[in-house]
């Protein structure tokens, strides 16, 4: 019986899976950088499982970018893809391309205790939509739609670049900052792992301070530590994070509830429970009594992704 793969690719590494009775099975992770083409990749992983080539029947894979026509470039690594010349080279009767923040999302329909933690309590309506955002390379959003029993719709945009939302006078001085350095500010200028090294840079300039430190994770470090000045940034970067997920909800209605995903947030959750995101997410004015009930989780899962890859292809099967 042929075998059904399922990949989730990103900028550093590729992720694959088996994916059996509706699980991922024999989990595998592979730098992107020792192959020289997707193709190889797999190859690789094949190998590792005993599939021959020619054992794959469907593969589905999480990518980043849109997923038309035949050819597909990575925006985040070398590997370029060409539907036809992989099913060829691969023999795989079939091949499915999601998007990685699509399936990022229907991977949350899959969730199980312990993968998650509540930052804001509340009750989701299973008939509105869901949000999904999530600070990681960039600032990744979309949204999940329940169209019945066992069937689901993810919805991909590029919410990451709207405006960055201001709140306060102290918010507009930042951007003042970031805006005299490179022009338009959006969401993602500030909500990714080389926007928290923005923020601090815009906070040291805004302060007259002298930046210490270089890297996400020297800024991390350094909160988790106790360094007041590493602390407001991670606080600023948490409020700045509650102000657009709120603009999301309301835009989309989303009292499905909001899933915090994404690499950057997890590395100081506890910081991030503690912060201010809960009070900046609802501060909208006449609308903030809105967001009373809506629920907010923060999403520690370690191959949602991948998962999602599985479930898009699991819904493909039975449509």
């Amino acid at each position: 019986m042929k075998e059904m793969l399922v990949g989730d690719i990103g900028g550093t590494n590729a992720r694959f899976a088996l994916w059996r009775d509706e699980q991922l099975q024999a989990v595998q992770v592979l730098a992107t950088a020792d192959h020289s083409s997707l193709e190889q990749a797999i190859e690789v992983y094949m190998a590792d499982q005993g599939i021959p080539r020619g054992g794959l029947s469907v593969v589905c894979l999480s990518v980043a970018g849109p997923v038309d026509g035949d050819e597909f470039r990575f925006t985040n690594n070398h590997w370029h893809l060409s539907r036809s010349a992989f099913c060829q080279a691969l023999q795989v009767e079939r091949l499915l391309l999601i998007n990685d923040f699509s399936a990022m999302a229907l991977g949350m329909t899959r969730l199980q205790d312990g993968e998650y933690r509540e930052v804001c309590p509340g009750q989701a309506d299973p008939l509105r939509p869901a949000l999904v955002i999530g600070p990681g390379t960039g600032l990744g959003v979309g949204s999940l739609l329940r169209l019945g029993e066992r069937h689901w719709m993810a919805l991909p945009g590029e919410g990451g670049h709207v405006d960055l939302p201001l709140g306060n006078n102290r918010e507009v001085a930042i951007h003042q900052q970031l805006h005299s350095q490179i022009g338009h500010v959006s969401a993602e200028t500030v909500l990714s792992g080389g926007g928290l090294v923005r923020l601090y840079q815009a906070m040291c300039a805004v302060d007259g301070d002298t930046p210490r430190h270089k890297t996400p994770a020297q800024i991390t470090d350094a909160a988790l530590g106790g360094e007041p000045r590493a602390l407001a940034v991670v606080e600023q970067f948490c409020r700045f994070l509650g102000r657009v997920a709120g603009n999301n909800v309301l835009t989309l209605g989303a009292r499905g509830g909001v899933y915090i995903v994404g690499g950057v947030i997890p590395r100081f959750a506890e910081l991030f429970l503690r912060s201010g995101f809960a009070a900046s997410f609802a501060d909208k004015g006449c609308m903030s009594g809105y967001f009373a009930g809506v629920p907010v989780w923060l999403v520690t899962a370690e191959f949602s992704g991948l998962l999602g890859a599985g479930v898009a292809l699991q819904q493909v099967l039975e449509h």
